[in-house]
């Protein structure tokens, strides 16, 4: 899906897939200058950071660009997704106050499916945010077409097909 530049309107639904481990999920972003400056930076393609556990309630990590901050003071819960001082986004699995930017908030998760997905007091992750939904193809291969043999007409030579063949770009007669 293509967006072009915009800012969210107060009915946008405007949501944003997270990818962990292969698994990716979704989120509804919330309207302010943040993710009008996070959804502009992903039109131009995917944020790939390395997100680390901090205080047992968060992953977090540097997303290597700095966006505008719309801090409030926040008691955030499981899903809740958060800017921390411009440059690093916190996805949290249990609760934390402070004065922050809130992004977004998981789609559908429990508590327990979100410590899991970010392997909450684990292992740093890989986390990949993207506007674009996943389409679940993750490598295209082309067909050998040097062992194959086409007829005249550019279609597949079955097994028995009399005439002239193409194969490897030479014409043979079978």
């Amino acid at each position: 899906m293509a967006l072009a530049a915009m800012t969210l309107g107060a009915n946008a639904q405007q949501k944003m897939y997270i990818t962990i481990g292969g698994v990716t999920k979704t989120a509804t972003m919330v309207s302010n200058s943040s993710t009008d400056a996070l959804i502009q930076q992903l039109q131009k393609g995917d944020i790939t950071y390395e997100a680390h556990d901090y205080g047992n309630f968060e992953k977090v990590g540097a997303l290597g660009y700095t966006f505008p901050e719309n801090n409030t003071q926040i008691t955030t819960k499981p899903g809740d997704l958060i800017l921390y001082q411009g440059s690093n986004l916190c996805i949290y699995y249990d609760t934390n106050s402070w004065n922050f930017t809130r992004i977004g908030k998981l789609d559908n998760m429990t508590q327990a499916d979100i410590k899991t997905w970010v392997n909450a007091g684990g292992d740093n992750v890989n986390v990949t945010l993207s506007i674009s939904e996943p389409t679940g193809i993750s490598q295209v291969k082309a067909d050998d077409v040097k062992s194959k043999a086409y007829t005249l007409q550019g279609t597949l030579a079955q097994a028995g097909h009399k005439g002239i063949i193409i194969k490897k770009g030479q014409k043979y007669i079978r």
